[in-house]
């Protein structure tokens, strides 16, 4: 189970955007977070992934409190999530082909990059594809690239901030395929956040909205 207990952060202690926080997902559960632009479930969804340390409160893995922030944590708790973001662009090193940017978390962890051909294939990629730099493919198929990245090392938590908010119909009816495919084979519990509450209630188990979270 991924918990997050009362949970205040942000980017200055004297006004963060999260206040008190608390939401839970169950192993294999898939949990929307629908609220508008800039009320902080980015930030929250930041918080949960192990990428942003909160001002107070706790993330829990299991019954284990988080030992640890970004780099710091631990690698068990590090490697259990796989997170893509809204921006590809920002989210990918512009100098890797998409091979190499599928591969970095199999390199940064020692494990072999034979997976990356059977990754891309997955996600739709092409391989004429994986010799490409970002500038030189379209936004979704960079999307493509780093939801195979975050899928490389089998997490136990899919992330998926505003993942589709940049994609066509098709691009996003294909990488929300793929990702319930993942979830379906592996168990894996998924945190989907986002705006569009159609999706979001036809992707998911339950949803659940910013302002129920916030009055709680």
């Amino acid at each position: 189970m991924l918990e997050l207990r009362d949970v205040t952060a942000g980017y200055d202690r004297r006004a963060p955007v999260v206040r008190g926080v608390s939401l839970t997902v169950r192993v294999g559960e898939a949990v929307g977070l629908l609220g508008p632009s800039g009320c902080g479930k980015s930030t929250l969804a930041r918080v949960a992934a192990l990428l942003h340390r909160p001002d107070a409160g706790q993330v829990v893995l299991d019954g284990e409190p988080a030992a640890g922030w970004r780099h710091r944590a631990p690698r068990a708790q590090r490697t259990s999530f796989g997170v893509v973001f809204q921006q590809p662009r920002l989210s990918a090193d512009p100098r890797l082909p998409l091979a190499r940017l599928i591969a970095e978390p199999l390199r940064a962890n020692g494990r072999p990059v034979d997976a990356v051909p059977e990754l891309a294939e997955t996600v739709g990629l092409t391989a004429d594809l994986l010799g490409r730099r970002p500038h030189e493919v379209s936004d979704g198929q960079l999307q493509r690239a780093c939801l195979a990245r975050a899928l490389a090392l089998r997490p136990r938590w899919l992330v998926c901030d505003e993942m589709t908010a940049m994609l066509d119909a098709s691009t996003t009816a294909a990488l929300v395929g793929v990702v319930e495919a993942y979830r379906r084979e592996s168990g894996a519990g998924l945190l989907a956040v986002g705006h569009d509450r159609v999706l979001l209630e036809r992707w998911c188990d339950r949803t659940v909205g910013w302002a129920e979270l916030t009055s709680a």
